[in-house]
C-alpha cells in the first residue's frame, strides 16, 4: 500500500553562496533588529529612554581621548588573539587552548621584567620578550597538535585541559614572584624603572600595541591567502584524506599551524603584560581566549573582518559596563543587552549559510525560494 510522504511547511537548505553585499546587508539588519528588541527590554525592565542608554553606552567606549584608546587597546588584544586562532580554525583544528597560551606568553614576558629588566637597553629587551613569548605560546601549542597528529586525540578537550594546566602554572610564579611579600599577588612590575614597559610612540601609551597587531594582521592574511602553507592549511580543513592524497604531510602541517597559532596567542600575553596591565595574574587571559572565539568564527577566519568584530564586542563590552554604573543597573541587565545583540549577529550568519524553504516553494521549484 502507497503511502504518500508530506511534505514539511519548511525545510533548512544549506546555500550555495551568497553576494558579499548581500551578507552584509543581512548582518547589518540583525544589528537593528537586536537594537530594537534591546529597546523594548530596556523600557519594559527599567522605563528608560534606550536612546539615553545606547547613548552612554558610547560615551563609555569613546566619551573621552582616554577610552577611545583603552578602547582601543582592548580591541587589538582581542584581535591578536583572533588572528592566533584564525590559522588553527581553518585547519578544523579546534584551540580552545588560548587561555593557557595567553597566560605561558604572559609568564615568559614577566619573567623577562623581573630578571633582565635593567640589564638591557628597552629596545633589546621587548625584542627578547617578543621571542620569548611567541616560542612560550608555540610550545604550549605544539603539545595538543604532536598528540592529535601522532595519536589522533581530541584536540577540543586536550587545549581546554592545557588551559588549567596554564592557570595553575601562572598561580605558582604569582606564588614566587609576589610582591609585597605575603599578599599574592606581582604587583605592578619594574613600576620605577619601567623596564620592559611598551614605550609611548607619539605621545601616545598604546601605540604600540596597534602597530604590532595590525603588523600581524595583515602578514597572517597574506599567509592564509597566498601563501603555500596557507594553501595546505585550507586542503587539510577540507578533508585529511585528500592532502594526503596529494602528497601533503598532513602530521607537519597540523604541527606547524599550531605552533603558528600558539605563538600569536603568547605574543597576545606579551601585549597583555608588556604593553597594558604590567603585571601578571590567573586572571591576564579575562576570557578573552573564548571570546576570540567569536571573532574568528563570525569573519570566516578574514583577519581584516575581525578588527570590525573585535570592535564590536570590545563595543559592547564597555557600553555594558558604563550603562550598569551610569544608571545603576546590575551586571545581569547589561549583560543581558550584551546577549540580546550577540544572539542577532549570530542569528544573521544562520541565514547568510542556510536558507529557509517553505512547502508551497519547494513544490513550484527545483530549490524554493531564499527566505
Amino acid at each position: 500500500m502507497n503511502h504518500k510522504v508530506k511534505e514539511p511547511f519548511v525545510r533548512i537548505t544549506k546555500r550555495d553562496s551568497m553576494p558579499v553585499w548581500r551578507g552584509w546587508l543581512t548582518r547589518l539588519i540583525g544589528l537593528v533588529l537586536a537594537l530594537i528588541v534591546c529597546a523594548i527590554v530596556i523600557f519594559a525592565m527599567v522605563k528608560l529612554n534606550p536612546l539615553k542608554v545606547y547613548g552612554a553606552m558610547w560615551q563609555g567606549a569613546f566619551g573621552s581621548t582616554k577610552r577611545i584608546w583603552v578602547t582601543t587597546r582592548d580591541t587589538m588584544m582581542l584581535l591578536c588573539i583572533g588572528i592566533g586562532l584564525a590559522s588553527a580554525f581553518k585547519m578544523r583544528f579546534w584551540n580552545i587552548g588560548a587561555e593557557g597560551q595567553i597566560l605561558v606568553g604572559g609568564i615568559a614576558t614577566a619573567a623577562c621584567m623581573i630578571y633582565l629588566g635593567g640589564t638591557m637597553p628597552t629596545w633589546l629587551l621587548l625584542v627578547v620578550m617578543f621571542a620569548v613569548s611567541a616560542v612560550a605560546g608555540a610550545v604550549w601549542g605544539v603539545i595538543p597538535a604532536f598528540f592529535k597528529a601522532r595519536f589522533g586525540t581530541n584536540e577540543t578537550l586536550f587545549t581546554l585541559m592545557m588551559n588549567y594546566v596554564a592557570i595553575q602554572l601562572t598561580s605558582y610564579f604569582v606564588a614566587k614572584w609576589e610582591n609585597p611579600f605575603g599578599s599574592n599577588t606581582v604587583g605592578v612590575i619594574n613600576q620605577t624603572t619601567k623596564a620592559g614597559w611598551f614605550p609611548a610612540i607619539l605621545n601616545q601609551q598604546y601605540l604600540l600595541n596597534v602597530i604590532i597587531v595590525m603588523a600581524l594582521t595583515v602578514i597572517v592574511f597574506v599567509y592564509l591567502r597566498s601563501s603555500k602553507q596557507g594553501y595546505e592549511i585550507s586542503v587539510v580543513g577540507e578533508s585529511e584524506r585528500t592532502a594526503r592524497y596529494i602528497g601533503i604531510n598532513v602530521r607537519r602541517v597540523i604541527i606547524r599551524t599550531m605552533m603558528i597559532s600558539g605563538a600569536i596567542c603568547g605574543i597576545a600575553g606579551f601585549i597583555a603584560v608588556s604593553g597594558a596591565s604590567h603585571t601578571i595574574s590567573t586572571s591576564t587571559a579575562g576570557g578573552r581566549g573564548f571570546t576570540a572565539i567569536i571573532v574568528a568564527w563570525l569573519a570566516k577566519f578574514n583577519t581584516f573582518v575581525m578588527i570590525l568584530i573585535a570592535a564590536l564586542l570590545v563595543f559592547l563590552e564597555k557600553g555594558a559596563m558604563q550603562i550598569a554604573s551610569q544608571y545603576n543597573l546590575n551586571d545581569y541587565a547589561s549583560q543581558m543587552i550584551t546577549g540580546i545583540i550577540l544572539f542577532f549577529i549570530l542569528g544573521s550568519e544562520f541565514f547568510i549559510n542556510y536558507r529557509l524553504v517553505f512547502r508551497g516553494n519547494a513544490l513550484r521549484e527545483k530549490g524554493g525560494e531564499t527566505v
